[in-house]
């Protein structure tokens, strides 16, 4: 009987100890270092070299509906690849345009008049994959 006794407050303690793991797991905060000492838990990864030259997702004030900042996002991703490929140049082009570059550059991608869809934004993602491909290509060489 003494034994059952005994068991119980260890039980208790044990139970004590279960309930502020999960505490114990969000203080933890993720980081993208990418030196190793990163935490189990965080799910953040830490970017490519190569990311440092891919366009960033638009500012929201840029237009109303993401269909058109991602629209934007490829008219932009389209204009650098064409400078690169014009220039002969292997280097990043990104901090050389800006979000105004693109929106002046609709008209030339304009494929409606609807305001709401001025353009198809899959055909330009598959023209600026194009374009992109081409300058990796190039510069490979």
């Amino acid at each position: 009987m003494t034994n059952k006794l005994a068991s119980v407050p260890a039980l208790g303690l044990a139970a004590l100890v279960l309930a502020s793991l999960p505490c114990l797991v969000l203080t933890q905060t993720p980081t993208t270092d990418p030196s190793g000492d990163t935490p189990f838990n965080s799910m953040a990864i830490a970017r490519d070299e190569a990311d440092e030259c891919r366009v960033p997702k638009p500012p929201n004030d840029l237009a109303e509906t993401a269909y058109l900042r991602n629209g934007y996002r490829a008219i932009l991703r389209i204009l650098i690849a064409e400078e690169a490929l014009t220039s002969e140049t292997c280097i990043c082009l990104l901090d050389d345009f800006t979000w105004d570059q693109a929106l002046g550059a609709l008209p030339r991608f304009q494929t409606s008049d609807n305001p709401r869809l001025p353009f198809n934004a899959l055909e330009l993602y598959a023209q600026a994959d194009a374009l992109e491909a081409q300058v990796v290509e190039a510069c490979a060489e």
